[in-house]
């Protein structure tokens, strides 16, 4: 067995006394927001569980509710195998009643994101099923990560095989999703999004979220190209709007991956700065989708390396500046809640 030959590129980790250089007041602080998609885990030996989303969740914006989204934490570490990552949905709902004991303003993990191996085919039905029935009537769907490049790693997780999408065995799983009522959340880099576009024509009646702007990459043989890569994702963006089950997520542009590099700097960028450097991708998302198919989202803790969810927030906030209150409301709050039944 030959080892992986690609470089890997670690994803950094939030620097706290990094982040505490520089503060903002929120704008707009009584616009309700749903945060869609967010983390809980320990890593690094630093947790983000209860305590530390709601540290963030009150520096001043009005999130009214949150949905977790699967990292790979917490599984099962007995038992079939497949049935392990109910041990993650297993552990959020228990942040969530913890949550709720605690009369926390923000409804914790009212939505739940889990993992089931879809190329279990008709297999996977059990596992639906088990993360059904532990969540407490939390769950909303599937994660089944499939974002791999040819020219690097860098995720946390394990590289999916090429063309998982594809897969019969994968398409399988996949039909199951409409018998439980569920939605498939997609990660994915920029390269792949003609693969879900595929998938997304093949299942015209399962809901799709792509998540973080469909992963424009700009990284290893991507970096300083951001025009070129800007043009082809664009073009395939353009391609995947026109299925009507899909939507998007406005965020993780603060990931590695996307190669900002605000991490690099001596101190954190400013709402300002995120704005400018992210809004060609939202806007582009928005006039594509349309507002009542995109969703901003925070995915922290991953976007904490990066800056602060005050920050994060103000800069949404700033690149929907133009849009009307009706469609604000779809990008913060209403998209979010539609899409996750919350």
């Amino acid at each position: 067995m030959h080892a992986d030959p690609r470089p890997v590129f670690r994803p950094p980790s939030p620097n706290p006394a990094w982040l505490a250089q520089y503060r903002e007041d929120a704008l707009d602080p009584a616009l309700p927001i749903v945060d869609p998609h967010h983390h809980l885990w320990e890593r690094d030996g630093e947790q983000y569980y209860l305590d530390a989303l709601l540290a963030d969740l009150e520096t001043g914006h009005n999130v009214v509710a949150t949905v977790f989204v699967q990292c790979m934490w917490a599984y099962r570490t007995s038992g079939p195998e497949a049935l392990r990552p109910v041990g993650e949905t297993e552990f959020v709902a228990g942040i969530a009643d913890e949550a709720e004991r605690r009369r926390t303003r923000t409804r914790v993990c009212a939505g739940i994101v889990g993992h089931a191996d879809l190329c279990l085919g008709g297999g996977v039905e059990e596992v639906l099923a088990a993360h059904v029935a532990a969540a407490g009537g939390r769950f909303r769907g599937i994660r089944h990560l499939t974002a791999r490049s040819e020219d690097f790693i860098a995720s946390i997780a394990v590289t999916p095989p090429a063309r998982l999408m594809a897969e019969p065995a994968f398409r399988d799983g996949f039909a199951r999703l409409g018998k439980f009522g569920l939605s498939f959340d997609a990660w994915l880099y920029h390269t792949q999004i003609a693969e879900l576009t595929d998938l997304a024509r093949a299942y015209p009646d399962t809901p799709i979220v792509l998540d973080h702007v469909g992963g424009p990459m700009g990284i290893g043989p991507y970096e300083g190209r951001r025009d070129a890569v800007f043009a082809d994702w664009r073009r395939d963006m353009k391609r995947l709007a026109t299925c009507p089950n899909v939507t998007v997520k406005l965020g993780g542009l603060a990931m590695l991956v996307a190669g900002f590099g605000f991490h690099q700097r001596p101190v954190p960028p400013s709402s300002q700065e995120l704005a400018a450097a992210w809004r060609p991708y939202m806007d582009a998302c928005i006039e594509d989708f349309g507002a009542s198919r995109c969703m901003f989202e925070s995915n922290f803790p991953v976007d904490k390396a990066m800056c602060s969810y005050a920050v994060l927030w103000n800069a949404f906030k700033r690149i929907a500046a133009g849009a009307s209150p009706a469609e604000k409301a779809l990008l913060f709050h209403d998209v979010a809640a539609r899409v996750y039944r919350l």
